[in-house]
Formats: structure tokens, C-alpha cells, sequence
């Protein structure tokens, strides 16, 4: 066990070193190896009995970012252009803090700091790449470490399917959570319930902090692969190593047993074959749904209801009569309401991680209703813009981009897109690994898109034409 706290703190000062030797792009390296396991480390850490320590490890995310940050603006020789996207970005951050500062809502101000933190900390992410120099990051290098980041994943997972046990229930998970941050294990929507599903079938996390990290994770491994061997002229090229990682990610997804980011899977797959021209993956993608839905509404039309296992999951999801299913139904709905009734919000800590940590959470399971239910209808609505933005400019920027930039684009636009259905069924943003990374990577794009020069437009009669 002990392994996991152990890369957490090498790769943590690995990553000070590259960044102390000029290099600020080894901060992926932390983000990467280090924040992709941050929650087994703690628990581990927790287990060891040397909980007064963990404060320390758990502030090295936040002081990387700054560093990385505060670096970044004292390397800028000029004031960057600024992207329509940095502005809504900080209108949204501003407008958090608004409702931070002030007193509103029933929150302490100390609370309603640590719902500003847990809802907008990707704000100094997203700035953290943004003020990179883009020419300075190796991006194939980077990009090859999430292979081994989901190869990795799938030997944990593969030691878990064959102990029938998540790691969580052995590193000190449970106590962990409970102890600093107020999580029961146990009940209807404890801890434990997270890796259980319906027909008796265990859900497994590696190690990630739950199931649904470990498959979303998939998906942004699966995302920087399909990018890092597609060439400029859309030719897919992958070798060994490259098809061993895009294994490991399905067996990840499917032995997460995550529905969202299970559809979410195979949408990137689907978005990816579309955008790249490939029609054969598009008609067989067709050929299966079309075939699957036949096959739905056969089970469906049969008068006996007497289906088991994988069936019955998939029939109860879809007719939403699954206990999970119907807690995602009755938190949309409560947060709906909230945001009906209160259109300005209840204020920070109302609803998300902080709320339930002080079982006060109004609403849920669903990103931007928790934005909503805390901050109202204009800030649910920034944030939602915010997302369907960078899934616009992305695509746009597809087929302009060229060698690794273009790679950086194809990367940010499908995790994008395959973040956008976990992102309605949950809090994607209280993932430090998924946020971090998803945020510090659409940072870099902009960042990228920003440095190529408009094209000048002579004015008329301009000697130059005729010279």
C-alpha cells in the first residue's frame, strides 16, 4: 500500500525539480502520476496513522498550480491577447466571489470560502496553462504518460477483479473520508453504496477515488491516445504500447461499471470517427445502436419481467426505475425546484461536496444544478456556456491546427465531449485528477490558439499591393 503516497510525494518533487531546472511543463508530471492517485495516497497515509501530515500532502496540489501560475505571469514579456473565453472565465470567478464574500445564504464564511475553492479552484488551473508558451511543452512526451497511466490503472484493476475487492476497502478509504470530510460509509448513500451496483455486480476504482473517477479517467486517456496517434492528414497510426493503453481503458470503463462515462465512451469513439472522416467505425456504430435499440424494445414488449443481471441494470436504467436512477431523478428535481424558487441562488455551501459533507446539500448530481442551487440561474448558466464554448472553438480548431497543436486540440475537444453526460449525472469538478487536468489542458489549447496572429487586412489603395 504503502506504493501510493509514495509516487504521490516522488512525482510531486520530481515535478519541483523539472520546474526549479526551467522546465514548468513537469508539472504534468505531478498532475499526471501524482493527482491521479491523490485520494488512495491520503488514505494510505490515513491508514499508516499519520493523519497530521496529510494536510501538508494535501496542499501540494493548490501550491504547484500557484507556483506553476505565479511563474507563468513573471515569464510573460508582454500582455497576452485575451480569448472571449478568459473573460466569461473570470466574470464567472468574480461572480462566485460575490456570493462568497457576502452573507448570503445560511453558510459560515469559512464554508462558503470552501465552496468557492470547490467550485472554482479550476479557474487558477485553466490560468496556470493558459499563460504557458505552448512551444515549450512537449506535448507527444506528455501525452505517452497517460498510456502508462492507464496501463497502470488496469493491473490495479486487474489485482481487484481477482480479490473480488476494491483497493478502496483495504487503503483506509472509509475512515479517511469520514474523518476529514464528514463521509459515512455506510447507508443508503454512503461511501460503499458507490461501489456496488445494481444485480449484485461490483464496481471497481483502481486507484482512483471512486468508480465513476476511474471511468471518466478513462475516457481522458482514451481521449489524449486517439489524439496522440492521429496524424495531420487524419491517418490513425498506433503501435503496441498505444493499443495496450487503449485495452487498458476499456477494461477500466467496463469494470467501473459507470453508466455515464460507459456512454460517454463509446460517444468519443463515435464523435472521434465522425470528425476524422472514418465511415466504416461511423456505420458500424450505427449498425450496433440501431440493433441494440431493436433488441431494448423486444425486452421491453415482453409481458413477463423476469430479466437478471447485466438486462435487468440495462433495462432499469433506461426506464429509470433503478435505485440510483431514481436518486439522480429526485436530486435534479429538488435542485430544479431550488433554482425555481430562489433564481439567485441560496448562496455557497448550499448544495455539492461542502453541503454534504455537512449534510445540508439541497439538490445534487448534476454539475450545473449545483452551480445553480448556490449561485443561481446566471452563474448555472456562465458555466454551462463556458463548457459548450470550448466544445465549439475546439472543433473549430480542428482542422486548422497542424503537428501537436493539433493533437492539444483533438484531446481537449473530446474529453469535452465525453465529459458532458458524467457532467449531468454528477459533480465532475470535485475530482481533483479529472478537473485539474481536464481545466490545465483547455488552458494550454487557448493558450495555443491565441499565439497564432490574426491576419492583417491592408487598407485600400495600399502601396504595398502594387510594390
Amino acid at each position: 500500500m504503502f506504493i501510493f503516497p509514495l509516487i504521490f510525494i516522488i512525482s510531486f518533487f520530481f515535478a519541483l525539480r523539472e520546474i526549479y531546472n526551467g522546465n514548468t511543463s513537469g508539472v504534468l508530471i505531478f498532475m499526471i502520476f501524482g493527482l491521479s492517485m491523490y485520494t488512495t495516497a491520503m488514505s494510505v497515509t490515513f491508514l499508516y496513522g499519520l493523519k497530521d501530515i496529510i494536510p501538508i500532502l494535501q496542499s501540494f496540489k493548490e501550491l504547484m498550480i500557484i507556483l506553476v501560475l505565479i511563474l507563468n505571469l513573471f515569464a510573460l514579456r508582454r500582455i497576452p491577447r485575451f480569448h472571449l473565453l478568459d473573460y466569461l472565465i473570470l466574470f464567472f470567478f468574480g461572480y462566485l466571489l460575490v456570493y462568497a464574500l457576502l452573507p448570503i445564504g445560511g453558510q459560515s464564511f469559512f464554508s462558503r470560502l470552501t465552496a468557492l475553492k470547490s467550485m472554482s479552484f479550476y479557474i487558477v488551473v485553466y490560468f496556470a496553462g493558459r499563460l504557458f508558451d505552448p512551444k515549450k511543452v512537449y506535448i507527444n512526451k506528455y501525452f505517452s504518460f497517460f498510456i502508462l497511466l492507464a496501463i497502470g490503472a488496469a493491473i490495479v484493476l486487474a489485482l481487484e477483479v481477482a480479490a473480488k475487492s476494491p483497493l478502496q476497502f483495504h487503503s483506509g478509504y472509509f475512515d479517511y473520508a469520514y474523518y476529514f470530510f464528514n463521509l459515512e460509509a455506510t447507508g443508503p448513500y454512503g461511501l460503499a453504496t458507490t461501489f456496488a451496483s445494481g444485480g449484485g455486480y461490483i464496481r471497481f476504482a483502481s486507484f482512483f477515488t471512486n468508480p465513476l473517477e476511474h471511468a471518466a479517467a478513462a475516457i481522458i486517456s482514451l481521449s489524449v491516445i486517439l489524439s496522440l496517434y492521429t496524424a495531420d492528414n487524419n491517418k490513425f497510426r498506433i503501435n503496441n504500447i498505444g493499443l495496450l493503453g487503449l485495452c487498458a481503458t476499456a477494461m477500466s470503463v467496463i469494470f467501473a461499471l459507470s453508466r455515464a462515462p460507459l456512454a460517454s465512451y463509446f460517444l468519443v469513439i463515435y464523435i472521434y470517427a465522425l470528425v476524422t472522416k472514418r465511415k466504416l467505425i461511423v456505420n458500424t456504430v450505427h449498425l450496433i445502436f440501431a440493433i441494440g435499440a431493436a433488441y431494448v424494445i423486444y425486452l421491453f414488449a415482453q409481458f413477463e419481467n423476469n430479466h437478471t443481471g447485466l438486462i435487468a441494470v440495462l433495462l432499469n436504467t433506461i426506464d429509470f426505475s433503478d435505485p440510483s436512477s431514481v436518486g439522480h431523478l429526485v436530486q435534479w428535481a429538488t435542485g430544479i425546484l431550488s433554482i425555481g424558487q430562489h433564481p439567485l441562488g441560496l448562496g455557497m455551501g448550499s448544495s455539492g461536496r461542502v453541503a454534504a459533507s455537512l449534510n445540508e446539500s439541497v439538490g445534487g448530481e448534476n454539475q450545473f444544478i449545483i452551480v445553480g442551487v448556490q449561485a443561481g440561474i446566471i452563474a448555472l448558466l456562465l458555466d454551462f456556456i463556458i463548457f459548450i464554448m470550448f466544445i465549439r472553438i475546439s472543433y473549430k480548431w480542428l482542422n486548422l491546427l497542424k503537428g501537436k497543436e493539433r493533437k492539444l486540440c483533438i484531446a481537449v475537444f473530446l474529453i469535452k465531449v465525453g465529459f458532458f453526460i458524467p457532467t449531468l449525472t454528477s459533480e465532475l469538478e470535485s475530482s481533483t485528477y479529472l478537473s485539474y487536468m481536464n481545466w490545465f489542458l483547455s488552458g494550454l489549447l487557448i493558450a495555443v490558439i491565441m499565439q497564432i496572429k490574426p491576419p492583417q487586412t491592408l487598407p485600400a489603395y495600399d502601396y504595398r499591393e502594387i510594390n
